[in-house]
This record gives structure tokens, sequence and C-alpha cells, in this order.
């Protein structure tokens, strides 16, 4: 039997949390291994594991793969969810790499300066409604199908449900304008697998409180 895939990061979401996501969706069991001292990160770095000296890391069929991208990518190919052809996988990069846009600066809020933090969530919010969550609801009103490539579950459906749940999380209302966004968000969250990656107890990580920054930014050497 094959080994777990070993995901090598700190207990919180960062870019590890669309990983876990995708691993989860697909049905596979992981463990976590947790980067908890500047220690820990040293030793990974000193015995070679990481390519470019940087987390995360995951360990899965004899690779040490680090970059998020890549690892996305290998996960969606070995469980067949990239699409079935080259253009469904065009269309599956574009919309990953558009969710990752907004995933990127909702990450970023947790650093963001307490002065700052205001103006942050209202550019946030104003590109989320104008900009993002249009997009993905125009996909699903043009097709008309369930899915938003290939009326089939792909890596671009989990990563935007994940980043929906950030989106409410953020403000409960944004997403009262996108009707078709909301049901696939349901959708993909009655999946049996997605279904119990949401319950209580699962590798699942909450938003990051003061406490887990702290930690965060001692591990990773962030003033």
């Amino acid at each position: 039997m094959a080994e777990k895939p070993k995901l090598h990061y700190f207990n919180g979401r960062g870019r590890m949390e669309s990983i876990r996501w995708l691993l989860a969706a697909a049905g596979v069991e992981f463990e976590e291994k947790f980067v908890q001292t500047p220690e820990d990160l040293e030793k990974l770095k000193n015995d070679g594991s990481l390519m470019f000296q940087q987390v995360p890391m995951v360990e899965i069929d004899g690779m040490k793969l680090v970059q998020s991208k890549a690892i996305l990518n290998y996960i969606a190919t070995k469980y067949n969810l990239y699409g079935k052809d080259i253009k469904e996988r065009a269309l599956i990069d574009m919309y990953a790499e558009g969710i990752a846009d907004l995933n990127e600066m909702i990450m970023h809020l947790s650093i963001c300066p307490p002065d700052q933090k205001d103006a942050k969530i209202t550019l946030i919010k104003e590109k989320a409604t104008n900009r993002y969550l249009p997009a993905f609801e125009k996909v699903l009103k043009s097709h008309g199908q369930d899915y938003l490539v290939g009326n089939k579950l792909s890596r671009a459906d989990i990563q935007l449900v994940e980043l929906l749940y950030y989106v409410e999380e953020l403000d409960p209302s944004l997403l009262a304008s996108f009707p078709l966004l909301k049901a696939l968000k349901a959708r993909i969250s009655s999946l049996p697998t997605v279904k119990k990656f949401l319950q209580p107890g699962s590798a699942r990580k909450p938003p990051l409180d003061e406490k887990s920054l702290q930690e965060a930014k001692k591990i990773f050497g962030i003033p």
C-alpha cells in the first residue's frame, strides 16, 4: 500500500490550505508534519528537503515537491481533477490563477498593519464583488452546467469553493448577488469527501488568530 502524502508546513492555512482541500476532496488521507520552530524549518533546509529553502513541501510518490502550483497540478492530475484535454486544462489553470489572486489578497490580510487593514478589506470586497465573483458567476451562467469546466469536478471548482468560504468569513453578504456561486458552494460542500473535510476535527484549519500569527512569524522570521 502506498504511503500517505506527508505535508510539511506550520499549523495554519497559508499556502498549504488549498493543498489540504484538494487532497481531501480527492478522498486522499494525508499526514501533517508541522513546522513548529525556526529549528524545524532549518532542519528541512539543511537536509536538502526544500529545493528553494521554503515550505510548503509535500512528500508524495517518492518525491519531495515544493511550490504550491506544482503540488496542486500534480495532485489534480493524479486524481483526475484536471480536465480531459489541453483546452480544459488551460481553462482550469486560468480560473485557478484568478482564484489565487483574490485568495492571496485575503491571505495577506493577517499580516497587514492595523492602520491599513480597513482600507485593505474595502479593496478586497470591491475586487471580489466587481471583478472576481462576477467572472465566475458568468462562466457558470454561460454553460448552465454544475461545474466550471467540462461538466465535471475539477481543481478549479474545489479551489473556488475554498475561496468562497474565505469571502463569507470576510463578509457573509458578499455572495448575495451570486446565486450560481452559492449553488456551486452548496453542491461541492455536499460531496461526501468535502463534507467530511468541513466537519470539526478535520485537517481543515481555522482563520489565523493572533497567537498563531505570532508563532508563524517566529518560525519564518517575519518581523
